[in-house]
């Protein structure tokens, strides 16, 4: 009990870890020394040694926790896979303004501890093109939900970029600000105002922000669902669309027109002149040569339509583009996900009879029997 109070009066909290389950052990009546393996314990001291390394783990790493030392903290509720401790210190954690966050931004995004607290200090710490380097790798493990709003996140930084940037070079122009600048920072449609009826921003091939940094969060936005963000992310797309040819790389169909065409998308997901929208990227698929093109304007239709919950429709498209391609070539569902969502048997029997699959032909019947 003494040693254990100076390590604590000390803040020597590693070695504090240990001098408990020392003590621990020897209440158990087994080898006092702390650093060997549980397994060498008797089988019945195994299950109180357990409660005593997590009880230990919580007291130190609350320890660590109270004196803001949130890594050290972490290697205790790693280790007992406790993180909501430190995910609550994470949310409250305010950083010094030079601190150096690497470590806190590992744990809480690249450990999924707290990712969406991790990415925002990674889009104010390392900027935008860090934050769309991180996002774009497709090796990060957080759930959809995470990634749609670090998303938001890129799309509120670049917007709120650019809507500073168009303010001030108006400004210079003017020599007075625009009426648009009154308006509060997250009012919708302030980039669209800003760029009406004034062409002269773009003259002599003029941008206002990174092209690369425009590109890529505008084809991220089309993972997004209807939101602000998604709304912003259209007037991205208008910006774009008024920039110089030499600054648009031609995407691949159904994407080659790039803004006009991802504008066009995140139309349909806003559920703004849907049919218009999807006429477009059914053309795309229509006259996409299979033997140049491929068939991704065809996947990207189906898709969207799964998007809009409109799977019969989805389910044509794919029988009519896609019933020879390789699944494992698909960024969509394939026929045969999509005859189960659908419950549509017939189709999925007539594509393994084209295809030579004896064993879907025979499943789609029996499942086709079980139905009726």
């Amino acid at each position: 009990r003494r040693l254990c109070e100076r390590l604590r009066e000390n803040k020597d909290y590693a070695s504090l870890f240990y001098a408990l389950l020392m003590r621990k052990r020897q209440q158990l009546g087994v080898s006092p020394i702390p650093t060997g393996p549980a397994s060498e314990l008797p089988e019945s001291a195994h299950a109180d040694y357990e409660e005593a390394i997590r009880q230990a783990g919580q007291h130190v790493g609350g320890l660590y926790l109270q004196d803001g030392q949130l890594p050290q903290a972490w290697a205790y509720f790693r280790m007992l896979n406790e993180p909501e401790p430190v995910r609550q210190a994470l949310e409250a954690y305010q950083p010094k303004e030079d601190e150096d966050l690497q470590a806190l931004v590992q744990i809480a995004f690249y450990e999924g501890v707290h990712p969406r607290k991790g990415f925002d200090w990674i889009l104010q710490r390392f900027g935008l093109c860090n934050a769309i380097t991180t996002l774009s790798s497709q090796e990060l493990p957080h759930p959809p939900e995470v990634r749609q709003s670090c998303i938001q996140a890129l799309v509120r930084a670049l917007y709120a970029e650019l809507r500073d940037r168009l303010t001030a070079e108006i400004e210079r122009h003017d020599e007075k600000p625009p009426a648009e600048a009154a308006a509060p920072p997250d009012t919708p449609g302030i980039v669209r105002k800003l760029i009406a009826g004034r062409d002269w921003l773009f003259a002599d091939d003029f941008y206002h922000i990174d092209i690369s940094h425009l590109s890529s969060v505008v084809q991220m936005s089309m993972h997004l669902t209807p939101s602000a963000e998604l709304e912003l992310a259209r007037e991205l797309c208008d910006y774009g669309q008024h920039l110089s040819g030499r600054f648009v790389n031609a995407g691949d169909p159904p994407f080659e027109d790039q803004y006009r065409a991802i504008g066009l998308y995140l139309a349909i997901l806003a559920g703004d002149n849907v049919e218009e929208g999807l006429d477009y990227f059914r053309a795309q698929a229509e006259q996409a040569d299979p033997e140049t093109v491929g068939t991704y304007p065809a996947q990207v239709l189906v898709n969207l339509l799964l998007k809009l919950n409109r799977a019969p429709e989805a389910l044509a498209v794919a029988r009519k583009y896609l019933a020879s391609v390789d699944n494992r070539q698909l960024s969509c569902p394939s026929i045969v996900e999509l005859c189960q969502q659908v419950r549509d048997f017939r189709t999925l029997a007539e594509v393994a009879r084209e295809q030579g699959d004896p064993v879907h032909f025979l499943a789609a019947l029996l499942a086709a029997t079980e139905k009726n």
